[in-house]
């Protein structure tokens, strides 16, 4: 398998919970109402599994290593576009935390941005997606040598495998205040 293979494999499940969300963000204009706990499972999906697993493998190994090699000014700017893409992404998770929270205090006028922050995470990952899958993974995979690329994969099981520490270290760190 090559490195890109567990990012690509890790998009595919991204897409299954962007096709929930569709499916809440219908039922929201249905009933005009939202489950909380719904979107609490969102978030957590979306800090922990598309952000901070997935993304941190992006960032934090492979564009690292990019980083190192002279990439070409278009390769460049698309790694720098998928930068600011994922930084998009967590404001917009952080806007719909936010509404969420005021949702359950009672504010109905929270469920609009609730709703458009949902529609707005199910354009953006798509198109997101599709950008590191048809264009940059394989313009990326041209920089290493299949040696390097197997050792990017190997630090990105590595990086799975403590990512589970990391979230319920975090859990417990916050449940202590």
């Amino acid at each position: 398998m090559q490195a890109r293979g567990p990012l690509m494999i890790e998009h595919r499940l991204i897409e299954r919970m962007i096709a929930l969300i569709r499916r809440e963000i219908s039922r929201i204009e249905t009933t005009a109402q939202v489950d909380p706990l719904f979107i609490d499972t969102v978030v957590d999906f979306i800090s922990m599994y598309a952000d901070r697993t997935h993304h941190g493998k992006e960032e934090d190994i492979l564009f690292r290593e990019l980083a190192k090699r002279t990439m070409s000014d278009q390769d460049s700017q698309i790694m720098d576009e998928l930068i600011s893409e994922h930084v998009f992404g967590r404001k917009i998770t952080r806007e719909l935390v936010e509404a969420n929270a005021r949702y359950r205090e009672g504010e109905r006028s929270a469920l609009t941005i609730i709703k458009d922050r949902l529609t707005v995470l199910t354009e953006f990952y798509p198109r997101h997606i599709k950008k590191e899958d048809v264009v940059f993974f394989p313009a990326a995979r041209n920089y290493f040598t299949e040696e390097e690329d197997q050792q990017l994969l190997k630090e990105f099981w590595k990086f799975d495998r403590e990512m589970i520490h990391v979230k319920y270290r975090a859990v417990v760190q916050a449940m202590e205040g």
